[in-house]
């Protein structure tokens, strides 16, 4: 069996697991001491000791990889000054995909209105964080001490000290060669680590999703039923529609190809919800399957992953609509402009704030004077939808990578139409294998 399918298989396997187990903890009456040692030793102790055991194992990898991926790509691109040009495309890309996905969610939720006869206002209680002021943003964007900002995992800081670093090998003659050349090799060594994380990716799925949904109930889905499954119906849209749209039509690629090699990708964002925990996984599928060189995945992929929140912005777009439909509120069309930029440049102004998706969306709820309490009413849905939102958010990335590599001639199309390109690492001789540039 391909490791694509044990991944898929110990995913499903998870969540049968632990729906069979809420069922017994929470439905069935088992006697007290059994009760216990089900929820205590193995729920709440095999799987909760695996799954955080993997997440962080998959957290170790980010910060080393993001760094000497970045370098890598940007020393290797010399004197050709295509950094410039590669950031803008991206940076467009991510905004315009944004836009869309929020403006496709606002139309979706009007047309079903989710929030239409519910009454569940008397339970709304939420105190938004506070975001940071856009000026704090921009600052802290550029490190004053890299050690620190690699310790902490300030994604953008990292990119823009690595950036910089892979700009300066690049002109230091012989020495920065040398420097050049230990970085190539620590990248070798990282992506080795990934591929030895991902033969060990199905026991970690298993226990993550098998620990979830033991302690979650399809209750919680039932009360907000037409919310939850308007915003997976806009996820779905967007990852069908407008992501297979826009690479057929910028590329003429194939979009059944690039989703059918981005399953394993979905399985890890499905079982951690973090595009940042997911970053080694995504970045190894967008460079050996997909055929991206690493002087456009080392950017645009970290900087997806911290920036690039289509996801996100759906679940903003219908929890406005719905909220303030639950709230008796009619919304202008002033207003749902207004949520569309404002969704849009959030999800760069907030990127680096912990918690961004519900910061972002008090942010979006206040611009529209609608109350912010009314968060309170989808957080109960929000950790199930949040592993939809992320396995679109890494598509994202992706598609973003193939288009904007596509466009800078940095794409190997021999390897995106290969649907056995490096399939799934196994022993075949072409692990650590960089993907070659075409020529231009």
């Amino acid at each position: 069996m391909s490791l694509t399918s044990r991944i898929l298989l110990a995913m499903g396997a998870g969540i049968l697991t632990g729906s069979l187990l809420n069922v017994l903890l929470h439905g069935v009456g088992l006697p007290a001491a059994l009760n216990s040692v089900l929820d205590t030793y193995l729920v709440g102790g095999l799987f909760d000791v695996v799954g955080r055991i993997f997440v962080a194992s998959l957290k170790l990898l980010v910060v080393p990889l993001v760094l000497v991926s970045l370098v890598c790509g940007s020393s290797s691109l010399g004197d050709s000054a295509r950094i410039g040009p590669i950031a803008g495309k991206t940076m467009l890309f991510y905004l315009a995909t944004t836009a869309i996905a929020v403006s496709v969610a606002l139309a979706f939720a009007v047309l079903v209105g989710p929030g239409t006869g519910v009454n569940l206002v008397g339970n709304a209680s939420y105190v938004a964080a506070e975001a940071p002021p856009l000026s704090d943003v921009l600052v802290n964007i550029f490190p004053t001490n890299p050690v620190q900002a690699m310790a902490e995992g300030k994604m953008l800081q990292i990119i823009v000290f690595a950036l910089l670093l892979g700009y300066a090998i690049s002109h230091a003659g012989e020495p920065g060669r040398r420097i050049a050349g230990f970085f190539r090799d620590m990248e070798a060594v990282v992506m080795k680590m990934v591929d030895i994380l991902m033969h060990l990716a199905p026991y970690g799925v298993f226990a993550l999703l098998a620990k979830l949904f033991a302690t979650m109930g399809i209750g919680a889905i039932l009360d907000l039923a037409t919310y939850f499954f308007t915003v997976l119906a806009v996820l779905l849209f967007h990852v069908l529609v407008t992501y297979s749209l826009l690479l057929r039509g910028l590329t003429g690629l194939s979009p059944r190809i690039l989703l059918s090699k981005m399953r394993p990708v979905w399985a890890f964002a499905f079982s951690t919800a973090s595009s940042g925990a997911t970053l080694p996984i995504t970045l190894r599928t967008v460079e050996r399957r997909l055929g991206v060189h690493n002087t456009v995945a080392g950017f645009t992929v970290p900087l997806g992953a911290t920036i690039n929140m289509d996801g996100t912005a759906i679940m903003q777009g219908v929890a406005t609509v719905f909220i303030a439909q639950v709230y008796g509120m009619d919304l202008s069309m002033g207003a749902y402009i207004t949520v569309v930029i404002t969704a849009t440049l959030a999800s760069i102004g907030t990127a680096a704030v912990p918690g961004v998706g519900l910061i972002t969306l008090a942010m979006v709820l206040g611009q529209v004077g609608i109350p912010v309490e009314g968060i309170a009413l989808i957080i109960g849905v929000d950790r199930l939808l949040d592993m939809v939102r992320t396995a679109v958010n890494v598509t994202g990335d992706s598609v973003g990578s193939v288009i904007v590599a596509r466009s800078e001639k940095q794409l190997d199309e021999a390897v995106f139409l290969d649907e056995s390109a490096d399939q799934d690492a196994d022993d075949d001789g072409r692990h650590g294998v960089p993907v070659t540039p075409p020529t231009a």
